[in-house]
């Protein structure tokens, strides 16, 4: 009985956090000159402000003692960042060379973008605890992944990005910027922790709804972007059935691709449990803040995140599931 609520509780968060961006997606669809780039409400001056204050609330909230506890695994964390940074575009490019005619340019780099991406830190935690995982690993391959993300991300966006899209990327200046907005905070907030830190657990509630308040904005404003540059008459609703379909092609084999390879490296599970939710997992909290950084106003934005919003709710479905069937059976071993 008392195993079955976290999972009831992060179903209920899920569900509003979904409701929340697809009411983005429907206000940009309706009204776009309200949450476009230079609009009525100038969204995207309010967009850098609050990506600061999002990565600098990541930064009050990050134990430093569950780093040293996890720092041990080497080979896990190995395992972790390569399944991350390697693995995820490798089969971008595979899925590209037999799907790529099939899917929108702008979509095909969308993906891209997402095989790109860091893991997600707030997710993998809870799922890897939820499910008897260990914890203190997760938290340090999660947050490992969110630094190295800050310059690997916009590296490797770059290689596809500055060939494909005919944007060209100033790579020097954009990892510039990039650190300045998401990892200067970041730091910020990990220097002030000793000080702040117990303030900002009284009110993390009210410093999570700041956080997902600012993910549905930058959403709301990329496809207010996407709209205003004719995003649905140029490609229909046949996008969404497109970009959920791809997003399960790339969730189901890398959970399955994860384990296999915790497996042969002879993890016990609770190390298995790592690096299947943390070497799966992408993060939404920094690919949309990040993806305005990268890409600026671009009118293809909206898509550009479009493949990331989907997978981040299938993922938080799927691993919700897996880590309640690893918990049972942690259970059943005692």
């Amino acid at each position: 009985m008392m195993m079955q609520r976290p999972p009831q509780k992060q179903r209920g968060a899920v569900d509003g956090f979904l409701v929340g961006m697809i009411a983005a997606v429907l206000l940009a669809s309706l009204l776009p000159q309200l949450g476009k780039t230079g609009g009525t409400l100038h969204l995207d001056q309010v967009g850098n402000v609050g990506i600061f204050i999002v990565f600098f609330l990541h930064g009050m909230g990050l134990s430093t003692d569950s780093l040293k506890q996890g720092a041990s695994r080497w080979r896990l964390h190995l395992v972790v960042q390569m399944c991350t940074f390697v693995a995820f575009p490798l089969w971008w490019w595979l899925l590209s060379l037999g799907l790529g005619p099939y899917i929108p340019h702008d979509l095909l780099l969308g993906f891209f973008y997402l095989a790109v991406l860091p893991s997600t830190v707030s997710s993998s935690v809870t799922m890897t605890g939820l499910a008897r995982g260990n914890v203190a690993a997760a938290i340090l391959n999660a947050t490992l992944s969110t630094l190295l993300g800050v310059f690997l991300t916009p590296l490797l966006a770059s290689l596809v990005f500055g060939g494909q899209s005919g944007q060209g990327m100033d790579l020097g200046d954009t990892m510039l910027k990039v650190a300045r907005m998401l990892l200067l905070p970041f730091v910020l907030g990990q220097l002030l922790r000793p000080w702040l830190g117990e303030f900002f657990k009284r009110i993390k509630p009210q410093t999570t709804l700041v956080d997902k308040g600012v993910i549905l904005l930058l959403v709301w404003c990329s496809f207010s972007d996407s709209v205003a540059d004719g995003l649905w008459t140029k490609h229909g609703l046949s996008l969404i059935a497109i970009t959920l379909v791809g997003a399960a092609l790339f969730l189901f084999p890398m959970l399955w691709f994860t384990k296999r390879v915790a497996k042969a490296m002879g993890f016990p599970v609770e190390d298995e449990i790592v690096a299947v939710f943390c070497g799966s997992k992408k993060t939404l909290a920094s690919g949309v803040p990040m993806a305005r950084l990268l890409f600026g106003g671009d009118p293809s934005l909206g898509v550009l995140v479009l493949p990331i919003m989907f997978y981040h709710q299938l993922q938080l479905f799927v691993c919700s599931l897996m880590a309640r069937k690893y918990a049972e059976r942690s259970q059943a071993q005692k």
